[in-house]
């Protein structure tokens, strides 16, 4: 099993470091890598064991025997899905003074099916391998995708030669981001007598162990809050942007990526969570514990719907949202000031706002991109639960905008190009305004957004 490249390079520093030279590389690893087991020394069925090269049967553990080799989890068997769990390899054996480890993590009956993935402790001892199924390909590090097996091992200071009685190694398991059943973590283990006994293997022992874990049994979801995400009040509509506030709503957070949109079809759910309104599956955008960020589907229903979120099959409580045609909002700065912007992007809003960015105020007359959602369809229309891409897809209600209850005129509206339930409202700012920070308002098809908003005005 062992290959004769990481032999020479074994000896040749076993020369200056007096160490067990199959502890230091089991099967040699990536030439040039750190030295450690070639990956599928684990115990995984149909791979092999570090008894493979450190053998005395007589001793070698039975499966379930924890008096040797054990694994310490954070609680009990169990895992709650993307939430991270720091394991600690405790090999005891009163004789030995050398010491190394291998262990891997397997969905239950699918030994070709990898469970999350691991980090290495910071102390050194432990390092993360990669490898494919049926061909020995490592590379130690990230794993990426073309090497989806991920083995946690010792390294070459683990070894740690001349302690007597017992080793830990410590690292981290982040399991599957989603429920994926059962997963059973395999163990291997290796307690030698720290001579470099190449040629004689019976006062090495060699353990095998494995556990299985149960996904934890979740918190339903629960909601407090169903509002704009813009405005952060009562009304949503199709196509708007939502948030969704409360308890146990995610196990992960994150936003979604490009890889979440492949063809520019939004998805449904991110790590397992997934929202209904009015039983329509809404596009999930971002995910937390506390907070849900999300498009509302298409939906011609109006009035009070039911909301709720499933977390990974565990559904939650239902909860009340208004359903509104349209739902205008501007989307604020520190609560109080619309979303706004040259057309070069520069922000048009008053001084410190934002901590060490110069702002401007908007000047009488200028032109200004007002950033918003829930201005109802367009022309054309965008596809329900896609990107709005192609043509400019107009607002097909034009709105009306009053600054100070000034009527300012509105040059064009429209859906942000690649982001959707984005709008962009392009005006041209009053010449009579007076300086100050003055109320703005939009209303579209009647519905105007709320009160409360401002747009600093300085000549």
């Amino acid at each position: 099993m062992t290959r004769r490249s990481k032999i020479v390079i074994v000896k040749v520093a076993a020369v200056f470091s007096v160490v067990p030279v199959l502890l230091y590389g089991i099967g040699g690893g990536v030439s040039g890598g750190p030295p450690g087991p070639d990956a599928g020394q684990a115990g995984v069925p149909g791979e092999a064991s570090c008894a493979s090269c450190h053998v005395r049967p007589s001793d070698n553990s039975k499966l379930g025997d924890s008096s040797k080799l054990k694994v310490t989890f954070p609680g009990t068997l169990t895992y709650t899905p993307g939430v991270n769990q720091h394991l600690i390899v405790t090999i005891t054996d009163a004789n030995q003074k050398a010491w190394g480890f291998q262990a891997t993590a397997r969905q239950a009956g699918r030994n070709l099916a990898q469970a999350g993935s691991f980090l290495p402790g910071p102390d050194g001892y432990t390092q993360l391998v990669c490898s494919q199924a049926g061909v020995q390909v490592e590379q130690f590090g990230s794993c990426p995708s073309s090497l989806p097996f991920q083995y946690i091992e010792h390294t070459f200071s683990g070894v740690r030669v001349g302690t007597k009685g017992s080793a830990t190694f410590e690292f981290d398991w982040s399991p599957p981001a989603s429920n994926v059943g059962n997963v059973v973590m395999y163990v291997s283990g290796v307690a030698a007598d720290g001579l470099d006994n190449s040629a004689d293997l019976t006062h090495d022992n060699s353990y095998v162990q494995t556990y299985t874990l149960t996904q934890a049994q979740a918190n339903a979801p629960s909601i407090t809050s169903v509002v704009n995400g813009a405005s952060f009040q009562s009304g949503v509509s199709s196509g708007s942007w939502v948030t969704v506030t409360g308890s146990n709503l995610a196990n992960t957070s994150r936003s979604w990526s490009s890889s979440d949109i492949p063809g520019g079809v939004l998805p449904t759910s991110l790590d397992g969570v997934g929202v209904t309104i009015n039983n329509k599956k809404a596009y999930v955008a971002y995910i937390s514990p506390t907070q849900i960020n999300l498009i509302a589907p298409s939906d011609e229903s109006t009035g009070g719907v039911d909301v709720q979120v499933s977390n990974n099959g565990v559904t939650g409580n239902t909860a009340a949202g208004q359903l509104r045609a349209v739902s205008p909002a501007f989307f604020l700065w520190s609560g109080k000031y619309a979303v706004a912007t040259r057309a070069d992007y520069t922000v048009a809003a008053p001084s410190g706002v934002f901590t060490g960015r110069t702002t401007v105020p908007a000047k009488p007359g200028e032109v200004v991109i007002l950033w918003a959602t829930g201005f109802g369809p367009t022309s054309p229309a965008v596809p329900d639960g896609r990107l709005p891409t192609g043509q400019i897809a107009s607002v097909l209600n034009v709105p009306s905008i009053l600054i100070g209850n000034v009527a300012a005129r509105v040059i064009a509206a429209a859906l942000s190009p690649e982001f959707p339930g984005l709008y962009q409202i392009a005006i041209q700012v009053p010449s009579s305004l007076p300086d100050g920070d003055l109320p703005i308002v939009a209303q579209v098809a009647g519905a105007p957004s709320p009160a409360g908003v401002f747009l600093t005005i300085q000549h």
